[in-house]
């Protein structure tokens, strides 16, 4: 009886023991996810945490910060993760002037040197490049031409053509400085409107605007139904998604590189249109999120 007992008794400590072990090893899988305030960034901040989450993660979320607070949460550790464009760390987060155009190139470089100077992995770059365009509306197109040459020979023949354009890329190197001097455009001072980011669309659509910059992801593209012009002189920074990692996270679960591979897939054209349900149609982010991984096969 005695045997039979000790017997139970060492069956059911073994059987605690792994239970324990396998509820500490769920509990270890935890993980923070950042994400910047604006939508394409919601919608991949939550993208993120679904796989994550449908992979066995507990999944915290620090969305809706600026670049800089959302850089720094990631350098100092408050976060584990986020999306991020080449061309802002290169130009920004790492201090450098030069402009770099070649995507791979501008990829390796930052990937190279971010995990240098700050223990951050740059998993593989996805075909999203949310770069600066310039876009016209199909009447102007029409009139104008497809590529930013032909609009500065245009600009330069109609020198009362008006530019709709927000305070950042009025004063950037990469911004319409930078733009002018590389096509060789001669705009006039006077020709320039600068407003909040997002307020440049209803300007152009009235007419009260002839030419606007956008991010070639943007939603409100399709709304309004505007032609983006081709850099064919390749002047704007590459600014190709990836996600971002702390090197210390990524050793600890390496699985994690496999489990987000599909956000490498995404492309400008579908990350425009998730980005115009959110806007446009008006759907949350979350959903918007798991309804494309659903429709794609990456859930189960």
């Amino acid at each position: 009886m005695k045997k039979n007992l000790m017997f139970v008794t060492i069956i059911l400590c073994c059987f605690l023991l792994m239970a324990s072990s396998l509820a500490a090893s769920a509990q270890e899988k935890k993980i923070t996810v950042g994400a910047k305030n604006f939508t394409e960034q919601y919608v991949l901040g939550n993208m993120i945490s679904i796989l994550l989450e449908e992979n066995g993660f507990q999944v915290t979320e620090k969305m809706g910060t600026g670049s800089a607070i959302t850089r720094e949460g990631l350098v100092s550790g408050q976060t584990d993760l986020y999306p991020e464009y080449t061309g802002t760390a290169w130009l920004v987060y790492l201090g450098h002037e030069e402009i770099i155009s070649d995507p791979d190139e501008l990829y390796e470089k930052v990937k190279e040197e971010d995990l240098k100077e700050n223990g951050i992995i740059w998993l593989a770059k996805s075909n999203i490049n949310n770069t600066y365009a310039i876009a016209l509306t199909e009447e102007q197109a029409a009139k104008i031409g497809t590529t930013l040459s032909d609009l500065a020979e245009y600009v330069n023949e109609h020198h009362d053509l008006i530019w709709g354009i927000d305070h950042e890329f009025a004063e950037r190197p990469d911004g319409l400085p930078g733009l002018a001097e590389h096509y060789g455009m001669n705009i006039k001072e006077e020709n320039i409107r600068t407003m909040d980011p997002g307020l440049t669309y209803e300007p152009l659509s009235r007419g009260q605007t002839d030419i606007t910059m956008v991010f070639a992801t943007d939603g409100k593209i399709k709304k309004y139904g505007l032609k983006l012009l081709e850099d064919d002189k390749n002047f704007f920074p590459a600014y190709h998604l990836c996600v971002c990692v702390r090197k210390e996270v990524l050793e600890q679960y390496p699985e994690i590189e496999d489990i987000l591979s599909p956000i490498t897939e995404l492309t400008d054209e579908i990350m425009q249109e998730l980005n115009y349900q959110v806007d446009v149609v008006g759907l949350p982010e979350r959903l918007v999120a798991k309804n494309f991984l659903s429709e794609h096969g990456y859930l189960d």
